[in-house]
C-alpha cells in the first residue's frame, strides 16, 4: 500500500479514529478521577567523615563518604528505620508497607541523600520524611561509633526538612489525558487500517467493475431527498440524483450504438441495494427524454414499484401470466407523462416457474413491440433465480450495487449466476455514492443557471425586424438537453423503504 492508500483509509474511516480517541481520553479521565491523590515530601541529609590533615587524606575521606551514601540509602528504604518511624509517629501500618512508599536518591559524586515519602495525606508524608531523616542520623551514629568508644567514622546531618506538599504527585490528569489521546490516535489508526483490510464491501468503481466483470454505466450519488421519497424530482433545479439517472440513461443509449438495449432487467445481488429505486427513476428519466416507457414490477416476492408510484398492485403481471387477463387490461398509466406500469399482481406460490415460462417471454415481446423501453424491476439474484430467468427474455441486466454495503463476492456470484445461463450483463450501477468535492470516485457540482439573465424581460420587437421563436423538438432519440419536462410526485406515494428495495 502507498501513502495515498493510507490517507484514503483515514478519510474513509475517520469515525473509527475519532471514537477511539474519545474513548481513550474518557478512559484516562475516568482513571484520573478514580485514583486517590497522593502527595510527596522529601528531606535531605548530608553525609560527612572525619577530615584528614593532608589533601590525600581529605580526598580519601570524601570518597569514603560517597560510598557511605549508597549504603545509607539502603538503610532508609529498609524496614529497620521504618519500624522506628512507626513507633515514633504511632502509625497504624506495617514496616513493609511504609518501606514500600519510601525512596532514596542521591546526586552522583555528592554526599547528599534525599529521602522521599508518598502518602495520601500530605501532612503524614511530611512527618514520615522528617522522622526518617532523624532516625537515620541516630542509626548511623550507632553503627559508625567504634565499640571501644571514640569518634564515629562518619556522621549524618539533616540539612533540609520536608515540607507539606500543596499539590498531589499522582494522578497527573493533564499528562494522562495527553497520553490517552496519543494512545487512542495510534490505536484508532490501527483499527481503521485493520477494518479496511477486513472490509470486502465495494467502495470504488474499479472494484465494482472488477467484481462484476463489466463496465460501470451509472453512479447514483447519495441524496437527502430520498429520505422523503424514492421518486426523484427531475424538475428540481440542482438535483444530483436526477443528473445521475440522466447519465445512466445516456450511457445505456451508447452501450450498443447499432442495437441499444430496450428491454432491461434491473436487479442486484442481495436485497436493500436500491434496485427498485433505480428501476423506477431510470424509467422516469427515459420518459423525460420523450420515450414511451413501461415499468414492469417483476419482483413477484416483495413488489415495491406500485407502492412507490401509488398504483394498484392487486392485478398485473401474475394475472397475465396465469391467463386471467390481457396486458391491455392491466396496464396502468402513471401520473408521469410517457410512463405506464405493469404491476406485480397477486403474489404467486411459484414465481420462478411463471417468470421462466414461455408466457413470460411472450408478454415481454408484446411490451417490446408497444413501447420504446421496457424496464423490469427484478428480484435479487442470490436469494432466488427469478431475475436470472427474466434476463434470458430481455436484452440484458443492470447489476445494482450499494456503496459500502455490497461485497465483492456477492457481486461476483450474482454475475456468475447470469453468465451460467447465458444471460447478458449490460453494466453495473453504483448507488448511495457519497458526495465529495475532490478525491475518490464521487463528485458534487452543478452548472448553475444565470438567474440575472433569466429574470430579464425580453425587449420589444421593433417594426421591420424578424422575430423567430425556437421550439424544442420532441420525440424518441432527442437529447435531454433540448427538452424540458416537469414532474411532480403523486400525493398517494407512500414513504417507507427509501432508496432501498
Amino acid at each position: 500500500m502507498e501513502i495515498q492508500d493510507y490517507l484514503q483509509i483515514l478519510r474513509t474511516r475517520w469515525m473509527i479514529i475519532v471514537v477511539t480517541v474519545a474513548v481513550a481520553i474518557l478512559g484516562a479521565l475516568a482513571a484520573s478521577l478514580l485514583t486517590t491523590p497522593t502527595y510527596q515530601s522529601c528531606s535531605r541529609v548530608f553525609v560527612s567523615t572525619s577530615g584528614g590533615s593532608t589533601v590525600g587524606e581529605s580526598y580519601q575521606g570524601n570518597l569514603f563518604a560517597q560510598q557511605r551514601v549508597a549504603s545509607y540509602s539502603e538503610l532508609v528504604t529498609g524496614e529497620t528505620l521504618a519500624a522506628r518511624t512507626i513507633d515514633e509517629l504511632g502509625l497504624n501500618i506495617t514496616p513493609a508497607e511504609l518501606a514500600a512508599n519510601v525512596t532514596a536518591t542521591s546526586t552522583p559524586d555528592t554526599v547528599l541523600l534525599d529521602t522521599c515519602v508518598v502518602d495520601t495525606n500530605p501532612g503524614t508524608a511530611r512527618d514520615i520524611a522528617n522522622s526518617l531523616g532523624t532516625q537515620l542520623t541516630t542509626l548511623v551514629r550507632e553503627l559508625e561509633t567504634p565499640e571501644d568508644g571514640g569518634a564515629p567514622a562518619s556522621s549524618v546531618r539533616v540539612v533540609e526538612q520536608a515540607q507539606e506538599s500543596a499539590s498531589p504527585v499522582s494522578p497527573k490528569t493533564t499528562r494522562n489525558l495527553a497520553l490517552g489521546a496519543a494512545v487512542g490516535l495510534l490505536l484508532g489508526i490501527a483499527l481503521a487500517v485493520l477494518r479496511d483490510r477486513l472490509d470486502n464491501t465495494i467502495k470504488t468503481r474499479k472494484k465494482l467493475e472488477a467484481a462484476a466483470n463489466t463496465a460501470l454505466v451509472g453512479t447514483i450519488p447519495y441524496d437527502k431527498a430520498f429520505k422523503e421519497s424514492s421518486i426523484v424530482s427531475f424538475g428540481a433545479t440542482h438535483s444530483v440524483s436526477a443528473e445521475g439517472f440522466r447519465e445512466l440513461r445516456t450511457n445505456l443509449q451508447f452501450l450498443e450504438v447499432d442495437h441499444p438495449p430496450r428491454v432491461i432487467v434491473v436487479t442486484s445481488a442481495v436485497p436493500a441495494e436500491g434496485k427498485t429505486t433505480v428501476a423506477v427513476n431510470l424509467a422516469l428519466a427515459l420518459a423525460e427524454a420523450g420515450h414511451r416507457v413501461v415499468l414492469v414490477e417483476g419482483d413477484l416476492r416483495r413488489p415495491r414499484v406500485s407502492k412507490y408510484l401509488g398504483l394498484i398492485g392487486s392485478v398485473g403481471l401474475s394475472t397475465v401470466l396465469a391467463g386471467q387477463a390481457d396486458i391491455t387490461d392491466v396496464l396502468q398509466p402513471s401520473s408521469y407523462e410517457g410512463l405506464d406500469v405493469l404491476a406485480s399482481g397477486p403474489l404467486p406460490p411459484n414465481p420462478s416457474e411463471l417468470l421462466g415460462s414461455e408466457a413470460s417471454r411472450r408478454v415481454i415481446e408484446e411490451l417490446r413491440s408497444r413501447f420504446d423501453y421496457v424496464i423490469i424491476d427484478g428480484a435479487p439474484l442470490l436469494p432466488v433465480t427469478d431475475s436470472a430467468l427474466l434476463t434470458t427474455h430481455s436484452d440484458g441486466a443492470l447489476i445494482v450495487a450499494r456503496f459500502g454495503h455490497t461485497s465483492e463476492s456477492e457481486v461476483s456470484r450474482a454475475v456468475g449466476n447470469l453468465e451460467t445461463i447465458g444471460a447478458h450483463v449490460l453494466g453495473a450501477v453504483f448507488t448511495m455514492m457519497p458526495l465529495t468535492r475532490k478525491g475518490g470516485d464521487g463528485y458534487s457540482y452543478y452548472y448553475e443557471t444565470d438567474e440575472t439573465i433569466a429574470r430579464q424581460t425580453p425587449s420589444p420587437v421593433t417594426p421591420g425586424t424578424v422575430s423567430a421563436q425556437w421550439s424544442p423538438p420532441q420525440g424518441p432519440g432527442v437529447p435531454v438537453s433540448t427538452q424540458k419536462a416537469e414532474f411532480s410526485a403523486p400525493s398517494t406515494v407512500t414513504s417507507g423503504r427509501r432508496h432501498r428495495e
